[in-house]
């Protein structure tokens, strides 16, 4: 396990739903000092609603200034230019990230330094931090994300590939892309808060008030909803089964006024992580409608395994990560598939059904993955992974 070390973590969004970053780090802050850096320069931003208010709440994260939601972990939001096509911006932005990550480390400092950073446009800042590791912990194509110059991400991405000492990859597709430019490029996939999710297959949590309401079955779904999600596909679907209730926990960057339309359509919004598993024991079935792109190809959803913990038969358009669990999960290419995918596993919620699903996620949580990563660390002799 690593311990004694600050771990200087740059990544977006601490306030966002937690995810793979969210969870890694806070279990690194069992053991080490993190401080997290809020990084929000890798997409210049557009005249959007949500741009928008995005960076009005930057800008108060901004003058918030470094504070700490948990014990030995700091999150600062810094004030750069989110400029990044601009050579200006990027002179200017380095100045003022060192400076103000500079002054945050003389603050909460404890130990040898390790940088870990899952944002790939960090380069132009590593040489002026004395880390005794650099970890690169991809979990996306970020390439593929739409308003992400493709060109420039992949030669900043390459830069940092060969600069870590460790390339951590959660995929099959991004382990394979990236070792070209590290041999230290490992996979280890992500893992699931197994204790939190089971809750629902054990405890009799309370139904949601806003679920209470809607009649079942119910085929649920949450995370961010994207441009990567194809609500289109489950609107097709729910015209044609107005019986079966989808429900959508999440919020979203595009207008949803057409599907909200249609009766069987719950739009929810966002709700708190700790909710989750009383969701889940309300819904009859997990989905993951993705559309199959050159983004979702590296794609290893953290809700697969969330739903999994929680007892819930999944249905899930064909990713490659998502087919190595086929064993467990239904997957589906097109509308007439994922209808009857839908259909077979709204059958499958016997209390011994779930109970299975659920004990197959048992070895798959997040301190094992930890634990993974630091023996990868040790084994590369990075630092001390006791």
């Amino acid at each position: 396990m690593i311990e004694g070390r600050t771990i200087l973590c740059f990544a977006s969004g601490y306030d966002a739903p937690p995810t793979s970053k969210h969870h890694v780090m806070h279990l690194l802050a069992e053991r080490n000092v993190v401080l997290w850096v809020n990084y929000h320069a890798s997409r210049a931003p557009s005249a959007s609603g949500s741009d928008m208010l995005y960076m009005a709440r930057k800008l108060w994260q901004v003058a918030e200034g470094l504070h700490s939601p948990r014990r030995n972990l700091f999150v600062l939001t810094p004030l750069v230019a989110p400029l990044p096509s601009s050579p200006a911006a990027m002179r200017l932005n380095r100045a003022l990230l060192v400076a103000q990550v500079r002054s945050a480390l003389a603050r909460v400092r404890r130990g040898p330094l390790q940088v870990w950073t899952f944002t790939p446009d960090i380069g132009y800042v590593l040489d002026e931090f004395a880390a005794e590791a650099v970890v690169y912990y991809c979990v996306d194509d970020h390439s593929m994300f739409t308003g992400y110059d493709t060109a420039r991400v992949l030669a900043e991405e390459q830069d940092l590939c060969r600069r870590a000492d460790l390339v951590v990859t959660t995929s099959s597709v991004l382990q394979e892309a990236k070792r070209g430019f590290n041999p230290n490029t490992v996979l280890v996939p992500h893992g699931v808060d197994y204790e939190h999710f089971a809750r629902a297959t054990r405890d009799n949590l309370p139904e949601p008030p806003d679920l209470a309401g809607i009649p079942r079955p119910r085929l649920g779904f949450f995370g961010l909803i994207r441009d990567w999600v194809d609500v289109e596909l489950c609107a097709a679907i729910a015209r044609r089964r107005p019986e079966w209730r989808f429900v959508w926990i999440g919020d979203a960057t595009f207008d949803l006024s057409e599907h909200r339309a249609l009766p069987n359509m719950h739009f929810l919004g966002r709700r708190p992580y700790e909710s989750l598993p009383a969701y889940c024991r309300g819904f009859d079935v997990g989905l993951i409608p993705f559309r199959v792109n050159e983004l979702t190809k590296a794609v290893n959803p953290i809700k697969l395994r969330e739903y999994l913990a929680a007892g819930l038969p999944v249905v899930s358009t064909p990713m490659p990560e998502v087919r190595l669990y086929e064993h467990l999960i239904r997957v589906a290419d097109g509308e007439a598939e994922f209808e009857a995918a839908c259909a077979a596993a709204l059958q499958d919620n016997a209390p011994s059904a779930r109970r299975a699903r659920c004990e197959a996620m048992r070895s798959e949580t997040w301190p094992a993955k930890v634990e993974a990563i630091g023996a990868e660390l040790g084994a590369a002799g990075l630092g001390d992974a006791r």
